[in-house]
């Protein structure tokens, strides 16, 4: 089989699509042929070398979420899930054509969806619940998603508004983003390249300040976003896809407004809170089984084309997930 690997760390050039031997299930694990394979900013992070929490130990090939389909299974594992579809959360090795996955990482694919859109449901989609859920959104609460076309942000947007958050504020680089925002249910978009994003926010609240904010780009966005709180608005910080390298300091005094601060780990949550992560991943299914919530693909690209993702992503140019397809 192929898989794609970097030996060291460096632009998307590094990647290289290798020859391998089909891994074979062990007890409690499946052997999924891959259908599709989500792409992510941690990945391009990772690849640089650049990643905030983690670099993998070389020669390393990326976790990445999966969609493929059972094709064997390992000794305890029931014969009932022998051609499923499936979605893998985080699988290890996952640009690939065959992926290892335990039991626990995998979950039948919804109807509906095809196996690109269904990358999304794996820790895509979870993160964007749980950021919302972080925040402690009530219907009728104003909301702020940074990067609202991005993989996360574009459905914690839909999930935002599907409980009910107004106004839904969407910030997004480029207008062609701000349209998806748009077209997803944003009540209000914003470029945050415009020196006045800030002050566009506080209009569309009248100047009360914003309710809840989600905040996956970080740098000197975070201190904006503490200015723009509300009282008793909450910050959610999740990721720093627009500084990977910078470590943002926020001044206690900022917070005197009884303004609130959190950020989200989905390893400290699974860690932690292993039941909050799976009531979350019941609550992403049902919001797209209902229609409420509508995973957006930006490209599908082949694997032997894999530093094309790459850029892709790294151009911060994609509108929803890209995704490679075997």
């Amino acid at each position: 089989m192929r898989i794609v690997r970097y030996h060291e760390f460096g632009p998307s050039s590094v990647l290289r699509v290798e020859e391998a031997e089909t891994p074979r299930p062990g007890p409690g694990d499946v052997l999924v042929r891959v259908e599709a394979i989500g792409v992510d900013q941690a990945d391009v992070q990772r690849r640089r070398g650049e990643h905030p929490v983690s670099a993998p130990v070389l020669p390393a090939c990326p976790a990445a979420d999966v969609v493929g389909v059972v094709e064997q299974a390992g000794p305890e594992v029931p014969a009932a899930h022998l051609g499923a579809r499936v979605v893998v959360w985080k699988a290890q090795n996952a640009y690939a054509d065959y992926v290892i996955a335990p039991l626990d990482r995998i979950t039948p694919v919804p109807d509906g969806l095809d196996p690109a859109e269904a990358t999304v449901m794996g820790s895509t989609g979870r993160v964007a619940v749980q950021v919302v859920n972080s925040g402690q959104l009530r219907a009728g609460e104003s909301v702020l998603v940074h990067g609202a076309a991005g993989a996360v942000g574009h459905m914690a947007l839909q999930i935002a508004k599907a409980r009910g958050a107004y106004p839904v504020i969407a910030t997004a680089s480029s207008p062609e983003k701000l349209d998806l925002a748009r077209c997803l249910g944003a009540d209000v978009t914003v470029d945050y390249g415009r020196s006045d994003w800030a002050e566009q926010v506080r209009e569309a609240v009248d100047g009360r300040g914003v309710d809840v904010i989600l905040n996956g780009i970080g740098g000197e966005l975070l201190h904006d976003d503490v200015d723009l709180l509300a009282p008793y608005g909450r910050l959610v910080f999740y990721g720093a896809s627009g500084s990977p390298t910078a470590r943002p300091v926020l001044p206690f005094l900022d917070v005197l407004g009884m303004k609130y601060v959190t950020g989200f780990s989905m390893a400290a949550l699974l860690r932690h809170r292993p039941d909050l992560a799976e009531s979350g991943t019941r609550q992403l299914f049902d919001a797209v089984a209902g229609g409420a919530v509508r995973p957006v693909v930006a490209a599908r690209v082949p694997l032997s084309e894999v530093a094309r993702a790459h850029d892709l992503v790294e151009s911060r140019a994609s509108r929803g997930r890209v995704v490679l397809v075997p």
